[in-house]
């Protein structure tokens, strides 16, 4: 049989109760101290890198002496920032950051970048005329430090450009020379010029022609009047068209650009006139062709082979007809004198003629073979240009060698 017990009054229970209470107020301590202690320790682990990093990356030194000016000699819409940087920028390995406001009291933003050692700024792509303000930020790491503004600047454009002095005293030394020869060339004063070699078979060849009794071909390239080459052609042609004039010898000139045969047939016309042989003029011996290049190519290698000309001159600019033309009158046994300043048609020219006058020979004939006083005057002008251009480039090897830098920052362009 079970036993009954008799129930518990509240007064006996009290001791129970009051050891259940001890046990969850020592509970309660040791986890509040656990988390304060936790917290502690975070907050300490905090402090320590930032006060490690305020030791090693300290406030940068701000850039001294700004200023803000107009960029000089140019042609307008940018700025000029500079700037004195801390003496020992390089060490710290400093940058800096440019930045610019349209208000001296805010507004500034990053326009650029520089870094240590740089102590200048061009900003770009401005408006003329409306005022810039600038500051500069020192940037170490995370520390950075601003300069004060600068004052307003604005952009504007430069009528001359100081960099560019070297270039316009060389105009003004080509330009006084050139003048001054043609100035005494038509005063009948002088002017020597060398022979061009190629010049003496101009002779040769037309008597050559007188003696054979046969046709001279005188090609003066395939361009119009516009083209330098063909005006110095002309002046060759007034030459030959001479000689022809002065020894009967028959002479043709086949044109494929309309305003080149009139200016050609006025020459040949001018010419027989001079020689005092008027009458030995004929219209078609200067005739016009065609405008297509091959069909004037094909008409004249033509005439080439059926009349087998003496002597071709084949003088002007020329292109991918020029071999063409310059292999059939070899082929046929004519002497040849060519010459041009197309530099891809001379190596055609020279394997295929006699004798070639090779890019400014052509220019230097037309000029002595025709005494005008401007193409005298141009053209000793220019070796007297480049004589001085020469002697230039001479004293600054010598000086340059020897460490004086004066020659190559004369003849810095910027």
């Amino acid at each position: 049989m079970p036993r009954d017990f008799p129930p518990r009054s509240f007064s006996a229970r009290v001791p129970s109760l009051l050891f259940l209470a001890c046990v969850l107020a020592a509970l309660f301590f040791l986890v509040s101290t656990s988390q304060a202690q936790s917290q502690a320790a975070v907050t300490q682990a905090e402090e320590v890198p930032a006060q490690a990093t305020d030791l090693v990356q300290p406030a940068p030194p701000p850039v001294t002496d700004l200023r803000a000016i107009d960029t000089p000699s140019d042609e307008g819409g940018s700025i000029t920032v500079r700037w004195t940087e801390p003496a020992n920028a390089e060490e710290l390995g400093l940058t800096y950051q440019v930045l610019r406001s349209d208000k001296p009291d805010g507004g500034y933003a990053p326009v650029g970048q520089a870094g240590a050692g740089e102590q200048e700024f061009v900003d770009m792509g401005l408006t003329d005329g409306q005022a810039y303000y600038y500051k500069v930020r020192s940037v170490l790491g995370a520390g950075v430090a601003e300069s004060e503004a600068t004052r307003a600047a604005q952009a504007k454009g430069n009528w001359f450009r100081s960099y560019r002095l070297n270039a316009l005293v060389l105009l003004v030394v080509f330009s006084s020379s050139v003048l001054y020869y043609i100035t005494r060339a038509r005063k009948a004063k002088p002017i020597y010029i060398r022979k061009i070699a190629g010049l003496d078979a101009v002779d040769e060849a037309v008597g050559r022609a007188t003696e054979m009794g046969k046709k001279m071909f005188y090609i003066p390239g395939i361009m119009s009047v516009d083209e330098i080459q063909t005006i110095a052609s002309l002046a060759i042609l007034g030459h030959v068209a001479k000689l022809s004039a002065t020894y009967n010898a028959d002479l043709e000139v086949p044109n494929k650009d309309p305003l080149t045969f009139a200016a050609a047939r006025e020459t040949v016309k001018e010419a027989y006139l001079e020689a005092g042989r008027p009458d030995l003029y004929r219209e078609e011996m200067v005739n016009y062709v065609t405008y297509d290049q091959f069909a004037y190519t094909a008409s004249v290698t033509g005439k080439m082979v059926r009349e087998r000309p003496a002597t071709n001159f084949l003088i002007g600019s020329f292109y991918a007809e020029s071999l063409l033309l310059a292999e059939t009158g070899q082929s046929i046994g004519a002497i040849q004198i060519s010459g041009t300043a197309e530099v891809a048609q001379l190596p055609f020219f020279v394997v295929a003629c006699d004798y070639t006058l090779i890019g400014e020979e052509l220019y230097a004939a037309s000029a002595y073979l025709s005494r005008e006083p401007i193409l005298l005057g141009s053209i000793k002008g220019q070796d007297i240009t480049k004589f001085l251009l020469i002697v230039a480039l001479g004293l600054g090897v010598v000086l340059e060698s020897i460490g004086i830098k004066f020659m190559s920052a004369a003849f810095r362009m910027k």
